[in-house]
């Protein structure tokens, strides 16, 4: 299983969204306003520290659809632009649903 974190601008989020959501096999997501900055070539301005808004999407995949998830969220969240965000995927050890205790298999 794969942990994926990505985090896009505010207004792409529908369009991540409803392709993820119509994914029969997509186990869902959590989804974050966040707010930071990134070091842009060229920029001066300090007055954006830590002030840019972005939305943290969490989700954690089983090793089959994490190519094709990381696919859809790039091409629907890409404008082209410097700004648009960053996806990171990280291994999963164990997941347990709280519910019931059982273990999410991989």
């Amino acid at each position: 299983m794969k942990e994926i974190k990505a985090f896009i601008r505010p207004e792409l989020l529908e369009d991540v969204l409803e392709p993820l959501y119509a994914h029969p096999e997509f186990p869902g997501l959590t989804i974050s306003t966040a707010h930071g900055f990134g070091h842009i070539a060229g920029r001066e301005d300090t007055s954006d520290f830590g002030k840019v808004p972005m939305i943290k999407l969490e989700t954690i995949v089983p090793d089959a659809l994490l190519d094709e998830v990381l696919t859809l969220i790039r091409e629907r969240a890409s404008t082209g632009r410097r700004g648009d965000g960053k996806i990171a995927v990280y291994n999963v050890e164990t997941a347990i649903r709280i519910s019931t205790g059982e273990a999410i298999e991989k």
